[in-house]
């Protein structure tokens, strides 16, 4: 165990309330970020960005990944949820990440659900989160994002997560990620479409083919910069669905897919009572990430490799915590990673330690580059 696992964690644990501390986290990374973006650049906050930067990030060319025309200088990103508003953005690269999703982003601002809603699992290496895409609207977003790309800050591609906003109702949804994807599309590097959030009343009734072909039909047709689109879904589907939105996904020529969501399994969990609200996990609304996800976002990942024969890109997340979580989902189909549990768990050394982890292994299996360990598990 690090330093932050066996002192900092524990106290942060104990005292701070998961949403605050986010908060407060968010609060310092926005101030570096736009302080390190304006012309000239505030040296305090240079200083502290290129701090980081060493402190943090790992780089080798075997880790490269080249995906949809955009170079991504190591395959762990920092998974939607996190940056919910754009505010952080290309800093997130000096924090050790090769890309990161913003949002989730919705048409209009929203406070999401009542608190509490945002728990740890600690027992489980997990959180429960009921947050509801709180943002604050398309328009927002893209004040921020036209304000935190610098050409000093690391060069990583930046992916927007879009949703529903709640008022709208479910069949107006595609006009909701119509007007956020034309807002926004000229400022993210991959979009994504959000349909499988939990916490948004009827929002997974969106991957219905029929519903999810006419949303994701209608942003290919408006996407004249030919931006990748992937579209994000839920552990919880069974097989045939899963093959259903595969066989849009290829129709479409979709950029890919993410595996996967929060789950709202509680199958296996420690965790039987949460302290703060006193009641059974059971009946605690919201989806599940971190450990407890590992097992089924892997077998997705296997199932979507297995399916399109390994001609969809995937994105694979959900209990990536270590090198061999990590190793364990890129070669069962994942070019890419995610991350978020396991960073709160591990501490801001994980993706250091993931990578150089990575690195080993293909030097162990006598590979000269990370693009050939893809879908490894399903070639022998």
């Amino acid at each position: 165990m690090n330093l932050y696992q066996q002192i900092v964690r524990p106290v942060l644990f104990a005292t701070a309330d998961p949403e605050w501390l986010h908060g407060q986290l968010m609060a310092s990374l926005r101030y570096v970020s736009r302080q390190r973006s304006v012309s000239p650049p505030n040296f305090v906050a240079g200083a502290i960005a290129s701090q980081l930067e060493a402190q943090f990030c790992f780089r080798d060319e075997r880790l490269v990944q080249r995906l949809w025309g955009l170079d991504f200088p190591n395959p762990l990103g920092l998974a939607a949820g996190f940056d919910k508003n754009g505010e952080v953005g290309q800093l997130w690269g000096a924090l050790g990440f090769g890309f990161a999703e913003l949002g989730t982003v919705t048409w209009h601002p929203q406070p999401g659900n009542p608190p509490p809603r945002l728990f740890r699992l600690v027992e489980d290496q997990a959180a429960l989160n009921r947050m509801g895409f709180n943002n604050c609207g398309a328009m927002v977003m893209a004040e921020n994002l036209t304000q935190v790309r610098s050409p000093q800050l690391p060069k990583i591609p930046i992916g927007v997560n879009l949703g529903k906003s709640k008022v709208t109702p479910l069949d107006d949804a595609m006009g909701d990620y119509r007007d956020s994807f034309g807002a926004l599309q000229a400022l993210g590097d991959y979009f994504v479409v959000n349909v499988s959030s939990p916490n948004t009343p009827g929002l997974r009734s969106l991957q219905a083919p029929e519903r999810l072909e006419q949303i994701l039909k209608t942003l290919m047709d408006m996407n004249a910069d030919a931006k990748p689109i992937l579209v994000k879904i839920a552990p919880d589907l069974e097989t045939t669905e899963i093959r259903a939105i595969l066989d849009i996904a290829l129709g479409l020529k979709l950029g890919g897919v993410i595996a996967t969501n929060t789950t709202i399994s509680r199958e296996g969990l420690k965790t039987q009572r949460l302290a703060k609200t006193g009641t059974s996990i059971q009946e605690e609304a919201g989806g599940i990430s971190g450990a407890p996800l590992k097992s089924r976002s892997t077998e997705v990942i296997h199932e979507i490799w297995r399916y399109t024969e390994g001609k969809l890109p995937i994105i694979g997340t959900g209990g990536v915590a270590s090198a061999d979580d990590a190793w364990e989902k890129i070669t069962a189909g994942a070019s890419l990673l995610e991350v978020y549990t396991g960073w709160i768990y591990q501490g801001p050394a994980m993706p250091k330690q993931i990578l150089a982890g990575l690195v080993a292994k293909l030097e162990q299996q006598g590979l000269s580059h990370l693009s050939q360990a893809v879908g490894l598990a399903h070639r022998g």
